[in-house]
């Protein structure tokens, strides 16, 4: 393991060891201070819909596919199953999505958009880009553009990372 600066090292008489970073230089915690300030931008819309994070993250998710089933929606949306289940009980009772059973595998269920839930996101998608133009105004649109491109890098990277490690054990 390499250190990237050199605070980040701590030298013993017994030899190197390695301490952890500075907390200001946290990736995982540079990612959710920036996730936080960016979601402030957009909780106001999402009260406004009576939504949860969690609730838009799913119907957000549904917008973009005709129908998907629930185990790919939780891959999608990063939820867990049991919060997954409960969001679609409450969506379901807002008859905000429809599901149905999928016709070649009766034990599963297809999600999708109801026509209330898609009437809900072309509202909801109105504000969600006026959000975006004002931060791209703010930001930039080619740094965020460069940010995209940044995080889909390390995305890519680290799971190539994790396949590898999982090859060799």
């Amino acid at each position: 393991m390499t250190a990237e600066h050199p605070r980040d090292i701590e030298t013993t008489q017994t030899g190197s060891r390695i301490r952890l970073r500075d907390f200001s230089r946290s990736l995982p915690m540079a990612l959710l201070r920036t996730r936080e300030m960016v979601m402030r931008q957009f909780r106001p819309a999402m009260r406004s819909f009576n939504l949860t994070e969690q609730q838009w993250r799913v119907l957000r998710a549904l917008s973009s596919v005709r129908d998907i089933e629930a185990t790919q929606l939780a891959l999608a949306t990063f939820l867990l199953a049991p919060s997954l289940t409960r969001i679609l009980r409450d969506l379901e009772q807002r008859e905000l999505i429809e599901r149905r059973t999928h016709p070649q595998d009766q034990r599963t269920a297809l999600l999708s958009l109801s026509i209330k839930g898609r009437e809900l996101m072309e509202e909801a998608g109105v504000e969600s880009e006026q959000i975006y133009r004002a931060m791209s105004e703010r930001i930039g649109v080619q740094r965020i553009d460069q940010l995209m491109a940044l995080l889909n890098d390390v995305e890519r990277e680290l799971h190539a990372y994790e396949a590898e490690r999982e090859h060799k054990s």
